[in-house]
């Protein structure tokens, strides 16, 4: 089995519950194909029990994989029990069979496909843990892919498992330098420029990501998992939310309207456009679509909590929807052929918005404020007759009274501070100030992919420097 990479914050969380002298009950979210199960695997050298629940199986398939499983741990079961009541006490007789005075650990995965209609999975499961497991030394790591389930029924659970989760992991995709070092774990190198595009399609999503091969350049990877005919991920956006959620209309309505507006959209601008009520339901499909890695928030500047803005986050979503969605022909080399066209060279400026937006800790250390209080917002200022309006996409605002003003621009060469670029940096500089009333200092900051070309402009106007390699770091 290949090592893992990178995860070392949530291997650390797992080998904490391992070592805790209490029982404990962790439960692992993310999305479909981040790597769950493995990273489990990965950090406990042994598991006592174990079993994965069977897609769209019955009640009775599923008590008889449990008992299987039960059975490959070594315990002495003859009868597949009927009830989850008589699976459960199977396998606490079992465990209190072992002398061993070690933390036991219970991983059961795909934990949504277990709790079948009217089976009362959960009543059985919360039952034992508060009867047996919460009092014996034991670790039930708890990990599905079906997000919304998973938040209703375990993280925010009203029934048997309420306030029964003592830690809760939530696995988020790789960062670029993550990226970089799973495929240097398969021999495949390249450098980080076009690593970055390959990121902008894929994402940090391990399973995609070993779809890439050794000796085919981006452009030709791209082209084949996303254009080809048997593509892994020319079909992956309808299975993606069909297996994340239940009934994910409104989650793809909500998509597809985020799809529509480059720099995001507020609440009520997301009701709006989809026509969907305002109330509890939007709140939760919000949530699970954060909780997914699919969308993420930023409040303006100075602006309340309703004003927050919503945008997609998921690169292979964002992908999918603005050049493989409506293509009516796909096949071998539409992207070799897209990726010579202004289209993507205007589509990855945005991209690379979204990836410094996921790469905040890394820009924070570039800076050398790593400890030092920041909030992370955006800035909107409205135009008027006789002003036009104007955007800032990224603002860190820090407790040291500066304010980062945070220009973004993905290009294949050193970028150029022209004379008009640099009147644009001014006056955004000017009317952020008068707008705002802010009295801390404003530092202009670039990040680029291979910094700035030297002249008068970028020596008098830039403050500080951001890199693509400090993306890596």
């Amino acid at each position: 089995m290949p090592a893992l990479i990178g995860r070392t914050e949530e291997k650390q969380l797992l080998t904490e519950a391992l070592a805790s002298p209490v029982s404990e009950m962790l439960a692992i979210l993310g999305r479909r194909r981040i790597g769950k199960t493995f990273l489990v695997k990965q950090t406990f050298t042994r598991i006592d029990f174990e079993v994965t629940g069977i897609l769209n199986a019955p009640m009775q398939e599923q008590l008889e994989n449990f008992s299987d499983k039960l059975r490959e741990a070594g315990a002495p079961v003859s009868e597949v029990p009927g009830t989850w009541l008589q699976a459960f006490r199977q396998l606490r007789q079992w465990l209190e069979s072992k002398r061993s005075k070690r933390k036991k650990v219970l991983f059961i995965d795909e934990l949504p496909w277990m709790d079948t209609p009217r089976s009362r999975f959960l009543e059985a499961l919360g039952h034992f843990w508060n009867d047996y497991a919460a009092h014996n030394n034991v670790l039930i790591v708890l990990c599905g892919s079906a997000a919304s389930w998973m938040i209703r029924k375990v993280v925010d659970s009203k029934g048997g498992l309420h306030n029964r989760i003592t830690r809760l992991l939530q696995l988020e995709p790789f960062t670029l330098r993550e990226t970089e070092l799973f495929l240097q774990a398969q021999h495949i190198h390249m450098d980080r420029h076009q690593l970055t595009q390959l990121y902008m399609v894929t994402g940090g999503i391990p399973y995609y990501l070993k779809e890439v091969q050794k000796g085919q350049s981006v452009a030709q990877t791209i082209d084949r998992i996303c254009f080809g005919k048997n593509g892994l991920l020319t079909g992956e956006f309808d299975r993606l939310f069909v297996s994340l959620f239940d009934n994910p209309d409104n989650h793809l309505q909500v998509i597809y309207a985020l799809a529509s507006r480059w720099k995001g959209l507020t609440r009520q601008d997301i009701l709006d456009i989809t026509g969907l009520s305002d109330g509890g339901n939007i709140t939760r499909v919000l949530e699970e679509l954060e909780r997914s890695s699919f969308i993420s928030t930023t409040q303006p500047f100075g602006k309340k909590k309703k004003e927050m803005l919503f945008r997609i986050s998921d690169p292979y979503t964002l992908f999918y929807l603005h050049f493989m969605r409506d293509r009516k022909k796909s096949g071998k080399g539409t992207f070799l052929n897209l990726v010579r066209s202004p289209r993507w060279t205007g589509w990855c400026g945005y991209a690379f918005e979204n990836i410094c937006l996921g790469h905040l800790e890394q820009i924070k250390y570039t800076l050398g404020i790593p400890a030092v209080y920041t909030e992370a917002s955006g800035y909107i200022l409205k135009g008027n007759t006789g002003e036009s309006g104007m955007q800032i996409d990224l603002l860190l605002d820090r407790a040291d009274r500066v304010i980062n003003l945070c220009e973004m621009k993905f290009y294949d060469g050193p970028f150029t501070i022209t004379k008009d670029y640099a009147a644009r940096l001014r006056d955004r500089k000017v009317r952020f100030r008068e707008s705002t009333g802010t009295r801390k200092s404003i530092f202009i900051t670039m990040i680029t992919t291979f910094g700035l070309a030297e002249n008068a402009y970028a020596a008098e106007l830039v403050e500080n420097q951001v890199t693509l390699d400090d993306l890596f770091g």
